[in-house]
């Protein structure tokens, strides 16, 4: 059995045989029938037409590089008609998962039309092979892969980070042309065990530059492998594959930029990137009872890592921020059931936490602590509650920030819950216990240094407000333009014979007598005019507001006399 999504790169060998027995689409008693495959609703393959035959013989072959196989291979077969829509002839799903590894298998398909499952369309044959891609390096991640599996079973319950891999992705070289223009639309998926990153895609290159920075995180002290494929964005099918590598970060140096260039398998190209290994021993999840703080033994062991006499080792690890999540009252209902299942998502700088979801309930109870490495005494503490829909993104509830030097060690406090922009307060309260532990003087060296930037950005969406603003500016434009319309419509239907031959008489004087600085000079006399006019209106307005003053001023001295 083949695993899914997460276990790799895999090769899938498609030969397409033969159909039998097709169906009938065409006047003659026969059909001109091809074959197309789609994985994940994009198109990956299609098969050359065989005109006029309902056993028709394609012995194609074609090669998918894929990184999931939980998706089925979606095959659809219909009758080519010149100038008119394809006949449909029938469709069947290849299950990926199911599938053998490192041997050809035989498939027939029975075609199926999911609108008449009873009738019958026939079948084809094909023989596929599925291989994982392998390199000399993932021989060398077998061999350690049951030290890996103790590791993980060893921080499981914790989720402990062991390090942070900061990777900036420079720019592509000599990449492979996959589009017909001879260019390709490339981007980059980097992966990291469970964690995926991917980049924009530049447009119509084989040098790209990305210039982007982001962190992933290392969850074995012996570091990971980080495997890197680029690819071609292709509209309205799958996506192109153009290389892959990987790097074993356990061969890298830690605390030290190395400056790589790594080239993909078969010479398809390079990428070139930077990259750095940070020692992080304090960044966590952990239930209550397993918070290093409230450890006194390990309290006093990181007191000692932050004292003054450790002033000049590591100076990037400034101190750590322990965050207990304990619960929230009076959430916000976003469900119709009048309820919320909400889940909360820490923040700091670049490390991201999160709670788990509590279900249907507007005061859960998360009782969960949090660890980050402070890398800057000055960063803010962002505490964000959502509710959790599974068809669509997460619903906003309620957020907090807290500058860490706010922070007062060992108080549980209770923080009203904010809009996005932090300028008004919404729905409910969450309760925190905020430490912070930190060396002074890391933290006075570091206010020196410019702050981190922050590349983890809610992504931007549309704005009612400005689309509403946009929309009314447009419509007051188009019915200028139509009322100006409905002036020159009148003057040419002699609505008001004086104003057409006025128009008449300065059209033919415009006509006659025109130069290229009109156009300009038009365009001035329009502002100038709009200027006096919008400025005569305010003069009007404001005489007439003194005159309803002055006026109300005089009843009330009459009302006084009487």
């Amino acid at each position: 059995m083949a695993a899914s999504c997460s276990s790799g790169m895999y090769k899938l060998k498609i030969e397409l045989k033969r159909g039998h027995n097709l169906a009938i689409r065409d006047r003659g008693g026969t059909s001109d029938p091809y074959v197309k495959f789609k994985l994940s609703g994009k198109e990956v393959f299609r098969s050359k037409t065989i005109h006029k035959n309902l056993n028709p013989v394609w012995d194609e072959e074609t090669t998918l590089i894929m990184d999931c196989l939980s998706e089925p291979l979606y095959v659809k077969v219909f009758d080519y008609d010149f100038g008119l829509q394809d006949d449909f002839m029938g469709s069947a799903y290849l299950y990926l998962e199911s599938l053998e590894q490192h041997r050809m298998i035989p498939v027939t398909l029975e075609l199926k039309d999911p609108q008449h499952p009873e009738q019958y369309l026939g079948f084809l044959e094909l023989a596929v092979t599925l291989t994982p891609k392998d390199s000399p390096i993932e021989e060398r991640r077998d061999s350690t892969q049951q030290q890996s599996m103790r590791l993980s079973e060893l921080h499981r319950k914790s989720q402990l980070w062991r390090g942070i891999v900061s990777i900036a992705l420079i720019e592509g070289r000599s990449l492979i042309p996959m589009d017909p223009n001879g260019l390709s639309d490339p981007y980059v998926k980097f992966r990291l065990g469970p964690q995926k990153y991917r980049s924009k895609t530049v447009l119509k290159t084989l040098s790209p530059q990305w210039r982007e920075q982001f962190d992933l995180h290392l969850y074995e002290e012996s570091g990971g492998m980080l495997e890197i494929t680029v690819w071609d964005k292709d509209t309205g099918r799958r996506d192109d594959f153009i290389g892959r590598c990987q790097l074993d970060l356990s061969t890298l140096a830690k605390e030290h930029t190395h400056h790589l260039e790594l080239p993909l398998e078969e010479s398809r190209g390079y990428v070139v990137l930077l990259l750095t290994l940070t020692a992080s021993a304090h960044v966590s999840i952990a239930d209550l009872s397993m918070t290093p703080l409230d450890d006194p033994h390990e309290r006093r062991e990181i007191l000692k890592r932050y004292s003054v006499l450790k002033s000049f080792s590591n100076l990037k690890d400034v101190g750590i921020v322990q965050v207990k999540v304990m619960r929230a009252e009076g959430l916000m209902a976003a469900d119709v059931t009048g309820k919320s299942d909400p889940f909360c998502v820490l923040e700091l700088n670049n490390d991201r936490l999160q709670t788990h979801t509590v279900y249907k309930n507007l005061n859960p109870e998360w009782n969960k602590a949090f660890t980050f490495n402070v890398k800057d005494i000055h960063s803010v503490l962002e505490v964000s509650v959502f509710d959790e829909d599974r068809d669509r993104s997460a619903d906003f509830l309620g957020k907090v920030a807290i500058p860490l030097l706010h922070i007062r060690n060992g108080e549980l406090k209770g923080y009203v819950l904010k809009n996005k922009g932090l300028t008004g307060p919404t729905k409910g309260t969450i309760y925190l216990e905020v430490d912070v532990i930190y060396n002074t003087v890391k933290a006075a060296l570091k206010t020196v240094v410019p702050a981190e930037q922050k590349y983890i950005e809610e992504e931007p969406k549309v704005s009612k407000h400005l689309l509403q603003q946009n929309f009314n500016r447009v419509k007051r434009c188009i019915m200028v333009l139509i009322s100006y319309g409905m002036y020159i419509n009148s003057c040419f239907e002699w609505e008001s014979a004086q104003r057409s031959i006025i128009s008449f008489v300065l059209f033919v004087v415009v006509v006659w007598n025109f130069e290229l600085y009109m156009l300009p000079l038009a365009l001035l006399l329009l502002l100038v005019w709009n200027y006096f006019f919008s400025s005569s209106k305010d003069t009007a307005d404001m005489v007439r507001k003194q005159i309803q003053t002055g006026f109300k001023t005089h009843l009330k001295r009459c009302e006084c006399v009487l």
